[in-house]
């Protein structure tokens, strides 16, 4: 059986979770032809790290992508470059006659996505977006409830997320603080958060209307609670101040970090590990956000970046009861090798249904080994085997199910700008006469 081929564009961080199970696990079913990067630095670590771990013959690499899509004809191209450019790689890719496996989000504005479904419409190739978060089990879980009418029909959700000063206080590091780039967290972080939202109800949403500032991470907020001491710097690698700063972040304590990111700043101009509470950081790190689905679903939603703890809580009222979850997470920063991701006992999935006029039942949802509670390697399996298991919950995600979870990102800092609430209609085009999620592709 031929094998199929994959060519990937932007190898930082998040680049193993794709390019690990295909010349590993899936590597009778998938062959890795191209890596694509500006950073030589990037391409050759990578290159060399597959070579060692998994005795391939090197795989070719490229700072021009048009230049690989002609020397090495990938059938599936997989986009993880920042998110301000995964739009102009995907159409390019299509155009290049390769279908596309992104990373979320699938872009970070309206009239760009508007672009990737032109793109899809004129070329007849597919896109899949990447929400790892529908295969993990407790997810999965409240999913089934909710088709099972355990609760009737849904009408409101509340759903709060919260990252911890680990995981949360990474993204002010990189590029992911600069809107222009990564559309600040809205996108970046909580395209995820969305799409859950979108998979439980299968729903379409319809307004949007935002509030959120910068009130934790920055130079001001720093200097006016009094931590002053560590806005001093403007990184922390090589810094003797930040000996004693909690929120430093040391390039050389891995090699990864060092190979992949210290080692490639000659070459690329880009700092890894950026103070949190520098000047200049223009996303926010605290948001509330309303959305309304076409069907007249209500959603609460919350993300805040400095917490304590990690997780993240959901409460669906039905007009027959309610339904209660909680997760509660392990710390996890992307280093470019493998994903660290200490699942272990941090790992926390709990239910609590209770109907109208019934005792509550409540209980945990079983671990599944693995990167976000065993839901990468499901996803892993249904992007790379050539027979994965039937997708019976509509867990695959197409570039119209990206865009519905993008699209409430992209207009929540619209309305943030404006104040007002935004209807996504009147953003994009999004199949207006379709109403449940699973009708679009």
């Amino acid at each position: 059986m031929k094998r199929k081929t994959y060519a990937a564009v932007g190898t930082g961080g998040r680049v193993p979770m794709f390019l690990d199970p295909i010349v590993d696990t899936y590597r009778a079913d998938c062959e890795l032809v191209g890596l694509c990067d500006p950073s030589e630095v990037r391409r050759t670590f990578h290159q060399k790290r597959l070579a060692s771990e998994y005795g391939i013959a090197p795989v070719p690499t490229f700072s021009d992508f048009d230049q690989m899509m002609r020397e090495t004809h990938p059938e599936i191209v997989i986009v993880c470059t920042p998110d301000a450019l995964h739009h102009e790689y995907i159409v390019r890719a299509l155009e290049a006659g390769a279908d596309v496996i992104s990373e979320k989000p699938l872009t970070i504005r309206a009239d760009f996505y508007a672009k990737i479904a032109e793109a899809v419409r004129r070329t007849g190739k597919k896109v899949r977006t990447t929400f790892n978060m529908r295969w993990t089990p407790g997810i999965g879980k409240i999913r089934q409830l909710i088709a099972d009418g355990t609760i009737g029909c849904v009408r409101h959700v509340d759903f709060e997320y919260y990252l911890n000063t680990s995981h949360g206080a990474d993204y002010f590091r990189r590029w992911h603080s600069e809107k222009s780039v990564s559309g600040g967290l809205l996108l970046h972080k909580s395209t995820h958060h969305f799409d859950i939202i979108n998979w439980w109800l299968d729903a379409i949403p319809a307004e949007v209307f935002a509030m959120g500032k910068l009130c934790f991470y920055g130079r001001e907020n720093a200097i006016a609670r009094g931590d002053g001491r560590f806005a001093e710097y403007p990184r922390y690698t090589g810094e003797p101040a930040a000996a004693e700063d909690p929120f430093a972040f040391d390039l050389n304590q891995s090699e990864s970090t060092r190979d992949l990111y210290l080692n490639a700043e000659a070459e690329t101009g880009y700092l890894r590990d950026r103070n949190v509470f520098r000047a200049g950081i223009d996303i926010e790190d605290s948001m509330s956000v309303m959305i309304r689905y076409r069907t007249g679903e209500i959603v609460n939603y919350s993300l805040n970046a400095y917490c304590p703890d990690e997780g993240f809580r959901a409460s669906i009222c039905g007009d027959r009861g309610r339904i209660e979850y909680t997760e509660r997470h392990a710390s996890h920063i992307l280093t470019g090798d493998k994903e660290v991701q200490t699942d272990g006992d941090d790992y926390t999935m709990h239910v609590r249904v209770q109907r109208h006029f019934e005792k509550p039942v409540e209980f945990d949802v079983e671990k599944v080994s693995g990167g976000h509670g065993g839901g990468d390697a499901l996803l892993q399996c249904q992007m790379f085997s050539s027979n994965p298991p039937v997708d019976a919950t509509n867990r695959n995600a197409g570039h119209e199910q990206g865009a519905a979870s993008l699209l409430i990102g992209a207009a929540a800092n619209q309305s943030m700008q404006t104040g007002q609430p935004v209807r996504i209609e009147e953003m994009v085009s999004l199949r207006p006469d379709k109403q449940r999620l699973h009708e679009l592709v």
